[in-house]
């Protein structure tokens, strides 16, 4: 018996790209059996997301669905609609992500499936929301970046706006989008009733302005300033002798022990540096004293004498593969690898933070291939063999079925 909290509860994920496809993922972590229904013979679209490409795969697209299940169905037809239905009447949850008004016109809408399941947890995502003079818009990350005030914060003063460097919003909604479906899961087994959560891209950036939304609040407008704090000093990057270190002082304490580290007692009694809020007013002095001294060592000398010795909280800038794999990472299984008994592929898995004292989670098999699940998923739900064979025979399940 699995001892995963999610255990016993079906998803049916008809999203692509990254949104819904990470909420899923979430939900797969934590037991949850998600079925990806893609369109036949393309699949999601971030099935080709790259290159780079490993064996014709994309890595891009590993990230987002380790452990779930893959069912081709064309939903322009009335067969694979049908099929659809059957399979959401067996389901506890339902995500797409479609633009507004398409869903009505697939007749995947949450009319449509409360109709086959009145008890259906139904997430609708979308860059604007269902609603709004916006919602017809499309919508990526890019977009939502710009839009919700992240581009404007992000990137040097003297420079044009910089996108943050991973999908942040895509990430930011898709957690969101598990967050509110755990709830309405929760919701259901106090009332007996199932939800619609409507999700916008937009809505689920803007709470993680905080501190540029605390700016606007007061009456100043939040600048673009590098790796600066707008409220805290020193935190932020500063240059090695051969990379970059940041460092983070929240308090006075912290603040004199690093000024001893570096043996600059000088720079503690420096009036323009003497509280908090004179270093934010003389940030840039203040960069200029601290780098000076920076660039005499290398970063790993700096986390001997900072971190190892005095106690300061700093960590060196790294590369996405030294974050990935180092003592730490190992230590805490933060990636590992998971296989496939059939085809003895093994893939790497970054896992997810929830470490339970009492539960289990983690993935257990890496992402499906298209339609690997076609025939084996309505076997489940009662469908015969020579039910399944008409549906590949009617092109339910595309051309390569």
């Amino acid at each position: 018996m699995s001892n995963k909290i999610l255990d016993g509860v079906r998803v049916l994920d008809l999203t692509t790209f990254v949104t819904g496809g990470f909420a899923t993922l979430m939900l797969a972590n934590q037991g949850a059996e998600v079925v990806k229904v893609e369109r036949p013979d393309a699949g999601d679209d971030n099935r080709h997301s790259g290159p780079p490409f490993v064996d014709g795969e994309s890595p891009y697209f590993w990230t987002v669905n380790y452990g779930k299940r893959s069912v081709e169905l064309n939903l322009k037809s009335e067969e694979g609609k049908q099929a659809l239905y059957d399979l959401a009447a067996e389901a506890d949850v339902f995500v797409q992500n479609y633009r507004p008004g398409t869903a009505e016109r697939l007749d995947v809408d949450y009319e449509s499936i409360r109709e086959q399941n009145e008890n259906i947890v139904y997430c609708a995502i979308s860059a604007f929301g269902q609603t709004g003079p916006w919602r017809e818009r499309p919508g990526y990350d890019l977009l939502v970046q710009g839009m919700s005030g992240i581009m404007s914060v992000t990137g040097e003063p003297d420079r044009p706006p910089v996108k943050v460097g991973l999908p942040q919003t895509d990430l930011i909604t898709g957690m969101w989008a598990g967050f509110g479906i755990v709830n309405a899961l929760y919701k259901r087994e106090r009332t007996g009733e199932g939800e619609y959560i409507d999700l916008g891209m937009l809505d689920a950036t803007l709470p993680w302005l905080t501190k540029q939304a605390g700016k606007v609040f007061a009456g100043e407008e939040p600048t673009r300033m590098g790796t600066k704090d707008p409220v805290l000093a020193p935190y932020q990057t500063y240059e090695t002798e051969d990379g970059h270190i940041n460092v983070a002082c929240l308090n006075q304490k912290l603040w004199r022990e690093f000024c001893e580290a570096l043996d600059r007692p000088d720079l503690f009694a420096d009036e323009r540096f003497e509280t908090n809020a004179d270093r934010v007013e003389n940030m840039d002095a203040l960069e200029a004293e601290i780098e000076a001294e920076l660039t005499e060592r290398t970063t790993d000398e700096w986390m001997e004498l900072l971190v190892e010795d005095a106690g300061i909280p700093a960590g060196p800038v790294q590369s996405v593969e030294d974050a990935l794999y180092n003592e730490q990472t190992e230590a805490r299984g933060a990636v590992t690898t998971v296989s496939d008994d059939e085809s003895d592929r093994e893939i790497p898995v970054v896992e997810h933070p929830l470490n339970y004292a009492d539960a289990e989670s983690g993935f257990e098999s890496p992402p499906p291939e298209l339609g690997a699940d076609n025939r084996d998923l309505f076997r489940e739900i009662g469908y015969s063999e020579s039910e399944i064979d008409r549906l590949a025979d009617r092109g339910v399940f595309g051309e390569n079925e």
